[in-house]
């Protein structure tokens, strides 16, 4: 447990700018306008695609005794590939919205 302190103490600069990222998010994302939520959509797509790439490049780097490292990197491979598909399907299904219905003659 001393361990975890000593880390948190270590990083704190870190934690604080990334709490307060997490607010000044919440707070933008928060006001967007519906209809600006398809382009925000394909771009959290693509933040997740960048995650992807690391966990990809993580889990090749890690020593093959580094499990936390293993098994962080898998998770974030898995929950970033689901949260990219989840992202296309929503956005295909949005933008189906706004196609023109065939009429029949």
């Amino acid at each position: 447990m001393e361990s975890v302190f000593h880390w948190i103490s270590a990083n704190e600069q870190m934690i604080y700018i990334l709490i307060l990222v997490i607010f000044l998010g919440f707070i933008v994302i928060s006001r967007v306008p519906t209809v600006l939520h398809t382009p925000l959509m394909s771009h959290a797509n693509a933040i997740s695609g960048v995650v992807i790439i690391g966990a990809i490049i993580v889990i090749g780097r890690a020593e093959a005794d580094n499990y936390a490292a293993l098994i962080l990197g898998f998770l974030a491979v898995v929950l970033g590939t689901i949260n990219v598909v989840g992202g296309f399907v929503v956005t295909d299904r949005m933008l189906e919205m706004f196609k023109k219905k065939k009429t029949k003659k």
